[in-house]
């Protein structure tokens, strides 16, 4: 391929994104290789795997926000209860629909959590305004416990 068409393809993937991907996946079916904008191509598979690691770790944060708060947040546990309820379902799901497509993500949740956990409790402390040695540096929970569908805090005691 000369460096006209080579830039004119990376220009594309510039221009209009959507059209980039359909003549890329059109490439790819065709076997035309050799046409292929590969940098922007590989920067995209590279992100693929990027994006689902962020969200399932953010998923994961999220979910012990929600733990603590049904746990702790006495003033706002009543007016909130089933909003968080529904929020924790939520990221239980999200979580599991990650890990049905990617399994290899599995050992991140459990490398992660005791760091997700520690974030969600300094953001808990901070707008619960309680004490902190209210809510335990480590988690009185497994992320077992986290992930399981059918298990809440209340649990626990």
């Amino acid at each position: 391929m000369n460096s006209d068409v080579k830039v004119k393809l990376g220009s594309l993937y510039n221009i209009d994104y959507q059209r980039w991907l359909e003549r890329t996946v059109a490439q790819l079916k065709a076997e035309d290789f050799s046409n292929l904008d590969l940098e922007n191509l590989i920067e995209e598979i590279e992100s693929l795997g990027k994006s689902d690691k962020r969200a399932i770790l953010s998923y994961l944060l999220r979910l012990c926000e929600h733990l603590l708060k049904l746990k702790y947040w006495e003033a706002e546990r009543e007016l909130c209860f089933r909003g968080w309820i529904l929020e924790i379902n939520n990221f239980r799901l999200e979580i599991d629909l990650i890990l049905k497509d990617s399994p290899s993500l599995k050992p991140l949740l459990s490398e992660a959590f005791l760091s997700a956990y520690q974030k969600a409790r300094k953001n808990m402390l901070k707008v619960i305004g309680v004490p902190s040695s209210s809510i335990s540096q480590v988690p009185d929970f497994t992320l077992e416990q986290a992930l399981d569908e059918d298990w809440f805090p209340w649990q626990s005691e």
